[in-house]
């Protein structure tokens, strides 16, 4: 059906109620014309009562009309509840049918009270004299709801939808039940209002509101915006935000907002209120700036995702940004900042293709809304910034020759600033006219210069253009710049919203040269931003500055003018064409003004523009010659706060900061007393200490003394000045730079930053007059010579800066740490670290290398970078950049055009040594660098002039280049294509640096930078260059690499990573025209900007992960200890690199004891399964090849050895590739590691063929014999059994004694009757001996004359002693001396007794086995050949050889001939059958009686056969498991590497002081480490119950593995014992060796049942397993159960951490190199050769020399290896070529053996045969700490 209302087919057929509108629906046959319905009703909120105004409802006329719809439409919606009604209806009334006449209805229906889900109803009843009950149904679109009311005339409607219209039917019914017609009425329910309502957005001018829809209906929202309580304007909306524009900025607004339904009541309100932004709030917010948060310089400076993007602009918060980003780096086209968005991008070139575009979208299409004037972007980032950027932003403006702000305003307090802090740091050069010399120049703050200014102000409108016309006038016609910005520049046309009030101020600086100069001499000049008549008080300070004050007007206001007291000549300038022009306001004007002609300027028709400039030019020229009011801007702040102009210096912090710099700098007369008076530690004797310190290194001048008591001297002499520093007390200087800095926050910030200014304007003045007088002096050369040498030395020292305050800091702190920890001074200054930390943290730079002295103050650097990490930590990865070239080449200002910071460029100071600077990495950009901040290290320039004169100028620029390459990821090297020998010598320090870094591991990136190339075409252009430069880079490689002895690099590629295409970098010069009035030039700038980009890219892409803070603070100690020794040729030993080598090896180690102790439990396991193979219990088996099987173990083996080489090769290579621990910094081993594993794997594969193929010999030996004795027991067995039948035929009854008598006479028949062949014992001695002729038959007659003349049976039955007439050919050829001899006899004794040694362990191995293999003999041979050869320099002779082999084989000889002739005599035939004569006559006897054998035979097969194989697993496996406890419990650190061994041999010495420990450690090396290695096996193992837990758990492991295989035999249905105990053993063959014989005497006479036999096996087992246990546990004879063991764990640590056991050849110091495959031997801590057994020939006393002082001294040595010569300890590897004796890492590096040898001196002479050495005073000084500490350091303990 359709409805009338909204003509919808919303209701259906017979529904005559929209669902849709809520309205009737008309039928044809209803009799319904129209209905009434109550009006809307509209609550405030706190109103309770609706208005009810439908006055149609209560006046209807004609009730009869209305068909009572409501009832209609409700059946409808539910028919059970009309039927429900219905049969109500019929119930109340009687049985007669009801009555048809209608009763009356009620009279009226009210509205007594709507809210949101509640409506209250009433009526009058319609004859109030009778009882009436009524029905009241209430109906929706979707509810409906009926209800009886008794007794009563209203009702209340709970739960209902708000906003919902409801229609309501009341009918009345009587007592007799007669039913009145329906009076319908209907109201809508109070709509919810909106909910959540907020303010999205406020601006200015608009606030934009949003709200939540409401439940229920809802028709539109009224919202109203009012003003101190009166609505100002209202607005309807349907959807759920609404926008109010045109609001005045800065005032409270409340805005109300309510629900209207469309034709229902409106909704209580809801409200909110809001400030609108101020003009200035609107702008910052725009911008995405704050006004409280002030920015800081720091995080201008971050390093972030900016950095290396070049995109402009896309919304307005990016335009300060990108502001600040093009400022910092000096780039003039910063102000033309304008967002650029997507559109403007892609679719520009589009529009151009597109034919059918609109002529009108170029017409005012331009989008003001992302244009912000760039003077309203200054005066934000000044209004937001804190002093300090501020400061920086000016002098930075000031360089792009851009005006700076002089009064500051803000427009929300009408208050402004004058920026005197901000100007502070501008200085200006310049050279006026005036200057007597016409080639001096002026140099000063612009802040304290007398110089006149000019202002230019505007009243009212004016149609010329201030600031352009400035611009002219202050430029050349040739070099226009606009210095302030107008309105032709970018965005220079947008509405300024904050920067009217602003007064800017720039310089005109004349450069000298008439020609050029526009004024001769130097002026200010001042612009006023804005109408004077808005900002009177801005004009009133300029009219009190200025020297002239410029007017521009269209229309005068004289009234204005003349309000003003004002000191400047008033100029008028106007512009007679504007419509606003009146010649008669003008002549009253200037009349009343006392105006001369010459004051007022036209610019008429006739004039064009550059007339009207030079008119404009001609008077300012004017008014400066004639000028005689100067002032100085930091005497404006007087008239400034006349004014209630605020001063940026005023605060607290500023003030009192100046006033504690003026303490100090005020009393400052004379720069060179006054740092010689008070600061007087970094003088003469900071620098004697740094002389000293490298003389302590390089040790030139030791002539013929004695190395260390030289060095003893120089260490006396550096306590003196040590001491006669800590004398100095604090002077008063200093004592307040330290109270200065140690205040907080702001203060000391400006503090520092006051020191800086005062003490470089004191520089420049001093400066200044030196170089006066020296002019006059050079005059006249001759005569004043040493004038000018005193003049030049005062030049070089007048500096002084805050880095000499803090230099003087560092000494006071170094100085006082060695005095005693509880002095009051010493504990007075131990903060400072901190403090200077906490500058670096802030942007200061901290001197790394003290330029003056040329050191670095070691401890004192080290404590602050300490106390920097513990600042920053975890956030403490770092990577650096560094920069080196000429002196004066702008090295400086490239760091600080790139980074934004600001090293000293000024005052004639060029930077004097290195500092380092942090600047912080975003979070968001950290991952992508991999550190969180950036150091930047600038240096001194190499070849300067001032150090040319000195010898060692070279050398200093060496050391320099050496350290700051060595400490950076990426360096710069800044050089000048045109000087080609400069830059030849430049070049050559940097690849001599960059080589030695190589080889430390360290491949820095570098760039090379040509500055001055203008050139566009400079990089194509200068290719050829670029190729000559690589090839001379290459050619100084070579040359470099062979004076460093590393001649494996033949390209400058090799040491660093160089491409010289992308590594080449053209810059263009600084300055875009003549200074002091040109700019930067913008191409300077972005080719520094792609540099920066390139730079951090770079870094971003470094392989090795970026140092921490502690990992720098190593490389800087370690490169400046190599640095100072002489040449460089230095053997670099870094802790990092000691600490990355230390790890590698500790890794290494554990792959190599996994790879041998998988292959010793493989070899054992195939041992087991030869030794089973072939059993008398497995025919099947018997019968298959041992040789195959052979085969197929060696097969296996090499698949094992295959697999564990790649395992190792593979972590070596994923060991390398990770980027913790530093292991780029080992990467010169690899290759050293990678021999060692292929080594090992060389090794353990001879080490398993050979015990493969002998146990295979072995086990072909042991099957004959076995046959045999399997023969013997089966003709046994027959015999027994023969003997029961023939007992049991017999039928009696026979005692034990019987069967006894009976069973022996079978046996002696039996055994009588066997042919027993006797084994014949081998002579080992003979075979021994054929193999030692064979070993020896090449070596000539005599060898082969004295084997034949000895007896092997009596050779090495004594010690064996190296004889004269053996070796004594050799010597007297070799030695002058006898001394020489004896210590060659001593020498060569040392070396067969290691040898005899490593053969007797070898020997005593192979004793594990059970007979002799000729292997075994070839194993002890081929040792004694390695060991000979790689003792090849000691010459020794073949009767040496053979004597020593002669030696060894005897003793060798006779123990395998006791083994062999133990294996004859254990498997003789006829003892083994006696040995089980008493088990056979037992089961004689149980047979014949029929007894039950199961528990006897399990026992008797435990016993017998299980429990000694387990026993012997046990011993297998035990000396593998006690070393992994080793290596792995308590103390493993120590057998980790070999470093750590030593350092814990030493440690323990140390705690024991016995004299005879240390003479056995170095002389007897070998054995005493074998000693001392078993003795902590002892140690460990004796002392609680480790040893027996490691027995037990393999114990427990077997007896687990044969209940296993019982358990599955028992599951074998076959009920043949034999097959039951064949599957047991074929179950433990992998496992266990049970012995034959037993096997096969169990095996015989057995009738058992298998099933019993199985239950008691298990609990024989169990019982032996407890067995065991019990007795490993008793047994607490460590000593005796080693000896057992197969594997001994003493031997297999020894070579674990012996490896080569050589030792230095000095000092006799253990090689401590790891894995067996290295060419080089090394060791990381030396001794006083008198320790090594070396004196001096003159005296005879012990030498205190330290190898490592020795090889960098021009000293030399004798010894047997010279043939008693001298040699030069510098060429020492001519003589010992495969040692490498590294510089000392520090000079107390040896303190340990200093110790050790002044301890023990004359006990030393003693034992060597020597006189006492003399000790230096300074090692008798030492202590038990300092000895341990030394230690420590040395061996890289942390």
């Amino acid at each position: 059906m359709k409805c009338s209302q909204c003509q919808t087919l919303n209701c259906e057929e017979g529904l005559q109620l929209c669902c849709k509108c809520r309205t009737f629906a008309e039928e044809e046959v209803s009799h319904v014309s129209g209905m009434g319905s109550l009006k809307d009703f509209a609550f405030d909120r706190g109103r309770s009562e609706p208005s009810v105004v439908d006055s149609a409802l209560k006046d209807l006329s004609d009730e009869e009309d209305f068909v009572d719809a409501s009832d209609s439409v409700l059946d409808l919606y539910s028919e059970q509840e009309d039927a429900s009604q219905s049969s109500q209806a019929g119930c109340q009334g009687d049985t007669k049918a009801q009555p048809t006449d209608d009763g009356p209805s009620p009279r009226e229906i009210t509205v007594h009270h709507i809210s949101t889900d509640c409506v209250s109803l009433g009526w009058d009843p319609p004859e109030p004299s009778m009882k009436w009950s009524y029905e009241v149904t209430l109906s929706s679109c979707a509810q409906k709801e009926s209800l009886r009311v008794q007794d009563s005339n209203t009702i209340d409607f709970e739960g209902l939808r708000p906003g919902t219209e409801y229609i309501f039917n009341v009918v009345c019914v009587s007592e007799s039940g007669v039913r009145s017609k329906a009076f319908t009425s209907s109201c809508y329910t109070m709509p919810m209002p909106p909910e959540k309502l907020r303010i999205d957005h406020v601006t200015s001018d608009s606030v934009c509101l949003s709200w939540h829809h409401p439940d229920g209906e809802v028709g539109e929202y009224h919202v109203t915006c009012s003003r101190d309580g009166e609505d100002t304007r209202e607005k309807t909306t349907v959807s759920n935000s609404l926008t109010f524009s045109s609001l005045r900025p800065g005032v409270k607004y409340t805005f109300r907002a309510s629900t209207l339904l469309k034709t229902g009541p409106k909704s209580q309100f809801v409200a909110v209120y809001v400030h609108t932004k101020t003009v200035l709030e609107n702008l910052l917010l725009d911008l995405g700036l704050d006004f409280k948060e002030k920015l800081t310089l720091s995080t201008v400076l971050q390093i972030d995702e900016k950095t290396i993007s070049g995109e402009p602009a896309h919304s307005l918060t990016d335009l300060p940004w990108y502001f600040l980003k093009r400022l910092m780096m000096v780039n003039v086209t910063a102000r033309s900042g304008k967002c650029v968005s997507t559109v403007d991008e892609s679719g520009c070139d589009a529009s151009f293709c597109s034919s059918d575009f609109e002529l009108e979208s170029l017409v005012g299409n331009q989008d003001v809304n992302n244009m912000v004037n760039p003077l309203d972007i200054v005066a934000a980032l000044f209004l937001c910034s804190n002093g300090f950027l501020q400061q920086e932003m000016t002098l930075k403006m000031s360089m792009c020759q851009f005006s700076v702000p002089l009064l500051l305003p803000n427009c929300d307090s009408d208050q402004c600033t004058f920026m005197l802090w901000a100007l502070r740091d501008i200085v200006k050069k310049y050279r006026p006219h005036s200057l007597d010399d016409p080639k001096g120049f002026v140099e000063n703050r612009v802040v304290l210069s007398d110089l006149p200014m000019v202002s230019f102000v505007r009243l009212g409108e004016c149609s010329l253009s201030k600031s352009q016309i400035i611009n002219k006038l202050l430029s050349n016609p040739q070099q226009y710049h606009d210095t302030f910005v107008h309105h032709d520049m970018e965005c220079g046309d947008s509405p300024r919203r904050i920067s009217n009030g602003l007064v800017e101020i720039s310089w005109y600086l004349p450069c000298g040269n008439k020609n050029i100069d526009i004024f001769g001499e130097p002026v200010a000049v001042a612009n006023l931003r804005g109408d004077i008549g808005t900002f009177e008080t801005q004009y009133s300070f300029l009219c009190q500055t200025s020297v002239a004050v410029f007017v521009f007007f269209d229309n005068l206001d004289y009234s204005l003018l003349t309000s003003q007291h004002t000191k400047a000549q008033l100029f008028l300038i106007g512009n007679p064409q504007s419509p606003n022009f009146n010649i008669d306001v003008l002549k009253k004007t200037a009349s009343g003004l006392n105006l001369k002609k010459n004051n007022i300027i036209l610019k008429t028709k006739q004039m064009n523009d550059a007339d009207f400039v030079k008119n404009l030019r001609n008077t300012v020229g004017d008014v400066i010659k004639n000028c005689k009011f100067k002032m100085q801007l930091e005497k404006m702040s007087d008239v400034a706060h006349e004014l209630g102009i605020l001063v940026d210096e005023d605060c607290q912090e500023c003030q009192t900061a100046k006033q504690n710099a003026f303490a100090i700098t005020s009393n400052i007369p004379d720069t060179f007393r006054y740092k010689e008076s008070q600061l007087p530690l970094q003088g003469q004797i900071w620098k004697e200490l740094a002389r000293l310190e490298k003389e302590e290194c390089r040790l030139r001048k030791v002539g013929d003394k004695n190395i260390e008591m030289y060095k003893s001297e120089l260490q006396t002499k550096k306590t003196q000045l040590r001491k006669k520093q800590s004398e100095w007390d604090m002077s008063e200087a200093m004592t307040c730079f330290i109270n200065a800095i140690s205040t907080p926050g702001l203060e000391r910030s400006y503090f520092l930053k006051w020191m800086r200014m005062n003490l470089d304007n004191l520089s420049r003045e001093s400066l200044s007059g030196l170089r006066e007088q020296y002019k006059e002096k050079c005059q006249n050369s001759s005569e004043n010579k040493e004038d000018i040498n005193d003049l030049d030395k005062q030049i070089s020292n007048s500096s002084l800066g805050t880095e000499h305050f803090l230099r003087e800091m560092g000494q006071l702190y170094e100085s006082s740490v060695l005095l005693p920890e509880g002095e009051v001074s010493r504990q007075q200054l131990l903060h400072l670290p901190k403090l200077c930390a906490e500058l670096l943290l802030d942007g200061y730079p901290l001197e790394l290398v003290d330029g003056d002295a040329s050191n670095i103050p070691l401890r004192w650097v080290s404590d602050v970078l300490h106390e920097l990490d513990a600042l920053v930590k975890p956030k403490n990865k770092i990577m650096v950049i560094t920069v080196l070239g000429v002196q004066s080449t702008g090295k400086s200002t490239l760091l600080n055009t790139m980074f934004g910071v600001q090293f000293a460029v000024s005052s004639g100071r060029c930077t004097r040594g290195a500092f380092m600077l942090l600047i912080k990495v975003k979070e968001d950009f950290k991952k992508q660098l991999d550190c969180d901040f950036v150091v930047i290290i600038d240096t001194e320039g190499l070849k300067s002039p001032e150090l040319a004169q000195l010898d060692d100028s070279h050398e200093h620029d060496n050391e320099l280049a050496t350290l700051v390459i060595g400490l950076s990821d990426v360096t710069i090297i800044n050089i000048a294509m045109e000087n080609s020998t400069e830059m030849k010598d430049i070049l050559q320090i940097v690849v001599h640096a960059f080589l030695r870094m190589k080889e430390v591991g360290k491949k820095p990136k570098c760039q090379f930078v040509h500055q001055n190339v203008s050139d566009v075409s400079a990089h194509d252009k200068n290719m050829r260059d670029r190729k000559m430069l690589l090839e001379q880079l290459n050619e100084m490689t070579q040359a470099a690499a062979k004076m460093e002895n590393k001649e494996g690099n033949k390209t400058f590629t090799d040491v660093m990573e160089y491409d010289s295409d992308t590594g080449n970098w053209y810059i263009p010069g600084l300055w875009h025209g003549s200074p002091p009035m040109a700019p930067v030039n913008a191409g300077y700038s972005e080719t520094v900007y792609e540099f920066k980009r390139n730079i951090v890219q770079a870094l971003g892409e470094c392989k090795t992960s970026g140092n921490n803070m502690m990992d720098f603070l190593e490389w800087t100690k370690s490169l400046w200890n190599s640095v100072k020794y002489e040449n460089f040729i230095f053997s670099f030993r870094n802790s990092l690199v000691a600490d990355a080598y230390m790890r590698l090896c500790t890794e290494f180690n554990k792959w190599e004891w996994s790879f041998k102790k998988h292959m010793y439990t493989w070899a054992a396991n195939a041992e087991t399964r030869i030794s089973n193979h072939g059993t008398i219990i497995n025919d099947d088996v018997q019968t298959s090849d041992i040789q195959d099987f052979l085969a197929n173990l060696k097969s296996d083996a090499s698949s094992e050895l295959s697999n564990w080489e790649k395992t190792i090769l593979d972590n070596l290579t994923k060991y390398y590739e990770q980027t913790e621990g530093h292991v780029y910094l080992v990467e010169a081993y690899r290759e050293d590691f990678s021999n060692n594993a292929k080594s090992l794997r060389r090794e353990m594969a001879n080490s398993v063929m050979n015990q493969l193929e002998a146990s295979v010999e072995m086990r072909r030996g042991m099957s004959n014999l076995e046959a045999i004795k399997k023969t013997h027991t089966t003709k046994l067995e027959e015999k027994v059994l023969a003997l029961i039948k023939e007992c049991k035929e017999s039928k009696k009854n026979k005692t034990d004694e019987e069967l006894d008598k009976d069973f022996d006479n079978m046996w002696d028949t039996t055994v009588r009757e066997l042919s027993f062949k006797k084994l014949n014992p081998k002579n080992i001695v003979e075979k021994v001996s054929r193999a030692l002729r064979s070993n020896l038959q090449q070596k000539g007659s005599s060898v082969h004359q004295k084997i034949h003349q000895s007896n092997l049976n009596q050779c090495g039955l004594k010690p064996f002693k190296v004889l004269p007439e053996n070796i004594f050919d050799q010597c007297k050829n070799a030695f002058n001396t006898f001394f020489y001899y004896k210590d060659y006899i001593r020498e060569t004794q040392v070396l067969a007794d290691s040898i005899i040694d490593a053969c007797t362990l070898l020997v005593e191995k192979e004793l594990q086995h059970s007979n002799y293999h000729d292997n075994y003999i070839q194993e002890v041979l081929h040792v004694i050949d390695d060991r000979l050869a790689a003792s090849r320099n000691l010459k020794t002779n073949a009767i040496f050889e053979v004597s020593l082999k002669l030696h060894i084989c005897g003793n060798a000889s006779r123990s395998f001939q006791k083994m062999h002739e133990h294996f004859i005599e254990v498997n003789d035939p006829c003892r083994c059958l006696h040995q089980y004569k008493y088990k056979y006559r037992t089961d004689f006897k149980d047979l014949f009686n029929k007894r039950d054998q199961c528990q006897k035979k399990a026992d008797e097969f435990t016993r017998l056969c299980l429990k000694p194989a387990v026993e012997a697993s046990v011993q297998e496996s035990l000396g593998v498991d006690i070393v992994d406890e080793m290596l792995t419990g308590k103390d493993s650190l120590q057998f980790s590497t070999r470093t750590f061994f030593q350092y814990s041999i030493l440690k323990d010495f140390l705690s024991k002081p016995v004299f005879e420990n240390y003479v056995s450690y170095i002389s007897t090396y070998e054995n005493f480490v074998k000693k001392w290695i078993l003795d902590q096996i002892k140690e460990r193992f004796s002392n609680g119950s480790k040893m027996y837990e490691l027995e037990e758990r393999h114990v427990k492991a077997n007896v687990k593995k044969i209940t296993e295989a019982i358990t599955k035999a028992q599951t074998d249905k076959n009920n043949n014992l034999g097959k039951f105990v064949q599957i047991i053993y074929k179950e433990l063959e992998n496992t266990l060796v049970i012995p034959k014989d037993a096997l096969s005497a169990f095996m015989i006479l057995n009738n058992a049942n298998h099933e019993q036999f199985a239950e008691w096996l298990t609990t024989s087992v169990n019982e032996m397993g407890k067995t065991l246990s019990e007795t490993f546990q008793k047994d607490n004879n460590i000593e005796k159960k080693l000896k057992k063991l197969r594997i001994k764990p003493q031997n297999e640590l020894f070579t674990r951490v012996f490896v080569c056991g050589e030792q230095c050849p000095f000092c006799k110091a253990p090689c401590e190199a790891g894995g067996q495959a290295h060419t080089d031997h090394h060791a990381s801590i030396h001794r006083p050769q008198g320790l090594g057994r070396y004196r001096s020939t003159i005296s005879n006393k012990l030498v205190t020399d330290i190898c490592t002082s020795s090889v960098f001294s021009d000293k030399k040595f004798r010894c047997f290896h010279t043939n008693g010569e001298d040699h030069p300890y510098k060429t020492y590897r001519e003589i010992f070529p495969n040692w490498q004796i590294p510089a000392d890492s520090s000079i107390q590096a040896s303190d340990y053996w200093k110790y050790v040898m002044a301890q023990f001196n004359k006990q030393f002479a003693k034992e060597y045969n020597a006189l006492p050495a003399d000790i230096p005073s300074a090692w008798k000084n030492i202590t038990k700490v300092q000895a341990e500490n030394s230690l420590k350091e040395s061996f890289n303990m942390k």
